[in-house]
């Protein structure tokens, strides 16, 4: 007899479920050197981020990508990169990162991990997207 969906008890979390397109397909067995980095770049409350990581495929948790094993560069203590330094403190002990779909702008495959950075994002005068016209409102 089924159970309704409230009265079950919950069932053990499974792994998420990789998607094979974002982890390499066609890749030999990758050690951790050779596994592919991704340059994600998206809009977060009026700034736009740009990440590295090593796994990004998309979430169990509808319309979210997961991230996970950020990379951020190695700096010398000579030269401190402050915009790289505040992104390495706010994610600081995350594991995974859900990111809305929406708000992502470009997944990159790249050969080398760049310097993570935050930058103000442009308004509609710097932009070439153009918003869906839509019909002049009546109010009537």
């Amino acid at each position: 007899m089924p159970c309704a969906v409230l009265s079950c008890a919950p069932a053990e979390r499974q792994p998420p479920r990789r998607s094979r397109v974002f982890q390499g397909v066609g890749y030999p067995a990758m050690s951790k050197e050779s596994q592919p980095v991704f340059r994600i770049i998206f809009n977060n409350q009026g700034q736009v981020f740009e990440l590295y990581a090593q796994q990004i495929f998309q979430s169990e948790l509808w319309g979210f990508m997961e991230i996970e094993e950020l990379i951020f560069g190695e700096r010398s203590q000579l030269l401190v990169d402050p915009g790289e330094e505040k992104l390495k403190n706010q994610f600081d002990g995350v594991k995974r990162s859900f990111i809305p779909v929406h708000s992502i702008i470009r997944i990159d495959e790249v050969e080398r991990v760049g310097t993570a950075k935050i930058s103000e994002a442009k308004g509609d005068s710097g932009s070439n997207v153009m918003h869906f016209p839509m019909p002049p409102r009546s109010d009537s």
